[in-house]
């Protein structure tokens, strides 16, 4: 058998890491943080991007709420206004049924009017039916609105006279004033609807000559 040998009394001194070994645990040390680093970022980039698609949510439920609102005031406002139209007809309508029915009157009377028997009534008592019918209907038409425009001695007023002609005036006063109505105008709720077809008195001085 081989002698086996003696172990040594003292203890082996540790061993120093050499440079190579030092700087290869700074770099791991290294990457160590710029990965924590990176694992940071990305967690604040997911929490980011969490937080910009709950905003995203948020205006989305904000838009959807907004449209929804705006559509129905929209077909409120549609209802509203074919209300109102229809109404307004409605109403035109029921006026005119009134002024209609006022005047059935006066439209009776020249029913009997011209019923008369030619060979007995006389050219008076026609003239007589003619103007009560006249009297009846511009009462009924006058109580609905209609006014009268134009008569004979007040001053020419284009707005609401047509001039057909002139007539000689009298006296000086009389310049530019109504001589004629020819055919009668008319307003309806203040608006004129027909001009008076007149004619005009025009005062004409003989005693004073012309620049030659």
């Amino acid at each position: 058998m081989n002698p086996r040998k003696k172990r040594s009394g003292r203890k082996s001194a540790p061993k120093t890491p050499s440079f190579e070994e030092n700087d290869s645990n700074v770099g791991a040390e290294a990457e160590v943080e710029v990965e924590a680093e990176a694992e940071v970022e990305a967690e604040a980039e997911v929490e980011a991007a969490v937080a910009a698609v709950a905003d995203g949510e948020q205006l989305q439920s904000k838009f959807d709420e907004l449209q929804d609102r705006y559509l129905r005031i929209a077909a409120e406002y549609e209802n509203f206004r074919k209300r109102t139209a229809r109404e307004r007809v409605e109403m035109w309508q029921r006026a005119q049924a009134e002024v209609v029915s006022n005047i059935l009157d006066a439209l009776d009377d020249f029913e009997r009017v011209l019923q008369l028997d030619s060979a007995s009534a006389s050219v008076e008592d026609v003239i007589k039916g003619v103007e009560l019918v006249e009297r009846k209907l511009l009462r009924e038409l006058e109580s609905a609105g209609l006014e009268r425009v134009g008569r004979v001695g007040e001053a020419f007023d284009p707005k609401h006279h047509e001039a057909i002609g002139s007539l000689p005036a009298g006296t000086e006063e009389e310049d530019h004033t109504v001589g004629a109505i020819l055919q009668s105008g008319y307003k309806f709720g203040g608006a004129l609807i027909r001009p008076a077809m007149v004619q005009v008195l025009m005062w004409q001085n003989e005693g004073s000559q012309e620049p030659g």
